[in-house]
């Protein structure tokens, strides 16, 4: 077996607890949405005084060059083919990949434990969907803890899946959509995790397998915080044999850096600058949601009749079925003046920024998130996964947004832009995210629920 490449010289003088070098090993799961918040927490515990070494796989490997304090050992793995598109497909590989990269991720593990010494690891870190990946850390006696990614009622729908798909909830019915889930209020089931009949089986595979990984490590690591999540945090220590520690949001203790798979256009940036506070509506439908050409289409006609300042993300890729995204013909003419399409961007800073007032998400966790720090409300389009329940708690728990639902079309997304970005309903919406913007600096100043999180999360890595 070939052995890990060397630390860095940085990596070597890191972390010195009690006279020794600790050392936190990191395994994400490789897409966007989980790299992000892996390495914010990688910059966390670097900052505490641990050495950082990541195994990832070649699929979204990382740039250790972007990352210099930091050491990395490449994962080979069994996984051939394209690369998945599809919601089924990206199910169906996120089940697969830690098997794939077991038995190399075995060996590698002991060679690093030969190298540093066991008494020098303080423990794994994985992504709670790589459950081979944990079972392997336990063989070699590695104690590891669980990265949740997304949120803490998010994780409650994982556990309570069998009993839901019991009560005839899942999978979901069309005829159902609207019909409460009574265990898990304020969800309907149009707001349950389902990627329809033929990808049921396999979705209810993923889920068991992150909640077994979570039951068998240390401890669950979630990225929230306590004043977003309170009651549903409580729940989970109740349900829990292992202790919670709610240490978010990462990206307000640690920037995500150079962790983007993607080429951010900073000009925008600058182009924001012209504009007068909370003018800008910025789009953005995150690194994995897909649309059809109709719903470019709609979504581009609503944005250009809607008068509104648009910064809107449309990346490579993001429309089925088509390797380039040609907006409709005379969008263009129709938005010169007070619009700005990118590839790619970097959306923490986009956010802060005083021009924004206001964000069309598909509310993905972490962009979910990033909104409700920065005080931006939300127009809420989910497309899959745990979207549809963090867009349900935007409307109807924080109520900081208001979601798009049905067929897209033009009028309504026109009407909908309007309410958000310069309605009563907005002014309100905007209001109260800025209280929970408030709430948020709060949870992450010192003396903070997270800032203690953290604290107790690193006494328990060094108790390991």
């Amino acid at each position: 077996m070939t052995p890990p490449p060397a630390p860095t010289m940085a990596a070597e003088s890191n972390a010195n607890h009690g006279g020794r070098h600790r050392h936190v090993l990191l395994f994400p799961l490789p897409y966007q949405g989980h790299i992000n918040p892996m390495f914010r927490l990688a910059g966390v515990l670097h900052a505490r005084g641990f050495a950082v070494t990541v195994f990832h796989t070649h699929f979204n490997a990382p740039d250790p060059a972007r990352h210099p304090h930091y050491r990395f050992v490449p994962v080979p793995d069994v996984v051939s083919g394209p690369d998945p598109v599809a919601i089924e497909d990206v199910v169906a590989h996120i089940v697969s990949i830690g098997g794939a990269c077991e038995a190399a991720f075995r060996d590698l593990l002991a060679a690093v434990l030969e190298e540093y010494s066991r008494d020098a690891v303080a423990c794994l870190v994985a992504d709670a969907h790589l459950l081979p990946i944990f079972q392997a850390a336990n063989c070699l006696g590695v104690p590891t803890l669980a990265l949740r990614t997304s949120s803490a009622v998010s994780f409650a729908c994982f556990t309570a899946y069998p009993m839901l798909c019991e009560k005839g909830y899942l999978p979901v019915q069309d005829s159902q959509l609207d019909t409460p889930v009574v265990e898990l209020p304020p969800y309907r089931v149009r707001d349950l995790m389902d990627i329809g009949k033929d990808g049921h089986e396999v979705l209810c595979e993923m889920m068991a397998r992150a909640v077994a990984a979570v039951k068998g490590s240390s401890g669950l690591i979630l990225n929230t915080f306590d004043a977003l999540e309170r009651r549903e945090l409580e729940g989970l220590r109740q349900d829990l044999a292992v202790p919670v520690f709610d240490i978010g949001p990462l990206h307000k203790f640690s920037p995500a850096g150079e962790s983007s798979l993607l080429r951010q256009d900073r000009s925008c940036l600058e182009w924001l600058d012209a504009w007068p506070p909370a003018s800008v509506l910025y789009v953005s439908f995150g690194s994995l949601a897909c649309m059809s050409p109709r719903d470019l289409e709609e979504t581009a006609w609503g944005i250009a009749g809607s008068c509104v300042p648009f910064l809107w993300v449309v990346r490579p890729g993001m429309v089925r079925g088509s390797a380039h995204q040609e907006l409709p013909k005379g969008f263009e003419a129709a938005t010169r003046g007070r619009g700005m399409v990118v590839g790619w961007a970097p959306q923490e800073e986009l956010l802060r920024h005083r021009a924004v007032g206001g964000f069309w998400t598909h509310n993905g966790w972490n962009s979910t998130t990033e909104s409700v720090c920065e005080g931006v409300p939300m127009l809420c389009r989910p497309y899959f996964g745990d979207q549809m329940g963090n867009a349900r708690y935007v409307e109807h728990v924080w109520r900081v947004g208001l979601e798009l639902v049905g067929e897209l079309e033009m009028g309504r997304v026109e009407a909908a832009i309007r309410r958000l970005m310069t309605g009563r309903d907005g002014a309100e919406m905007r209001s109260r995210a800025g209280q929970l913007k408030k709430a948020a600096e709060e949870c992450t100043g010192k003396g903070g629920t997270s800032c203690l999180a953290i604290d107790k999360l690193v006494t328990h890595m060094m108790s390991l």
